[in-house]
């Protein structure tokens, strides 16, 4: 009977299902499903894992040992993306590194299927990324803090982090994630932190400061004026700044 572990989409309660899919599973058939994503099949048996501080950080350092830095963030990434399938690629690509003579190279095996997926998924991730480090846009509010609201389809904050904290060292600045319900939250002259669980005051956030009125203004009236209608391409500007990316730039508000 194959067992099942039933985990939340979080860094923690994911590291703890492969902890114990490891612990208990790792030479027979197993899968890890997410809480909310789960359907109900013959012939398995389902056991709902808990969130450990403690077992993420041993699986964490499990995978750094055996496997190598390289392939440790290969997995980070790829357990951060929106595939409900994830955690079980991630689990059955640690199954076939056992398999090989050099564990470290698992994800040079992209004839393995999981190994192929998680570096997909991996990509995935990191692009998504890349591509909010120069597509964010931060609003000035009246309380002097950066704000700024994204629409990703992974977990991208902790992506992120580090280089708006490298950017804006001296600045208290928060990006709101709105698809999983996430702050991230940056007070000047310390560390970063993600908050959960709490709800975003709209009424608060949309009062912004005079002077970031007259730049959005500016930067709107610049936006056009460099324009050329006659040489506008939809498909190219689609290409390089895809819609999803738009509504929350202040250019196409």
């Amino acid at each position: 009977m194959k067992q099942i572990y039933i985990c939340h989409d979080t860094i923690t309660g994911l590291y703890s299902a492969l902890y114990d899919a490891w612990k208990e599973s790792r030479d027979r058939e197993a899968g890890i499903e997410l809480r909310g994503k789960t359907q109900q099949r013959l012939f398995c048996e389902y056991t709902v894992v808990d969130e450990c501080e403690k077992k993420a950080v041993s699986v964490e350092r499990m995978i750094k040992h055996n496997l190598g830095y390289n392939t440790y963030w290969d997995f980070y990434h790829a357990l951060l993306s929106d595939d409900p399938s994830k955690a079980e690629a991630v689990f059955k690509t640690m199954q076939a590194a056992r398999t090989i003579p050099d564990s470290t190279r698992i994800m040079e095996h992209l004839s393995d299927p999981n190994a192929a997926k998680v570096f997909e998924l991996s990509r995935r991730v990191s692009n998504e990324a890349h591509t909010y480090k120069e597509f964010i846009r931060f609003r000035e509010l009246e309380n002097g803090v950066l704000f700024s609201e994204i629409s990703p389809k992974s977990q991208v904050l902790t992506c992120i982090a580090g280089h708006f904290a490298d950017r804006f060292p001296l600045e208290n600045w928060v990006i709101w994630d709105k698809t999983h319900h996430a702050f991230l939250v940056h007070k000047a002259r310390q560390n970063w932190g993600i908050v959960w669980g709490e709800e975003l005051n709209r009424g608060g956030v949309e009062k912004i400061s005079r002077n970031e009125a007259e730049y959005e203004k500016l930067w709107q009236g610049f936006f056009e004026s460099i324009s050329i209608k006659e040489r506008e391409n939809p498909h190219l500007q689609r290409t390089n700044l895809p819609v999803r990316y738009r509504r929350e730039m202040p250019e196409f508000y």
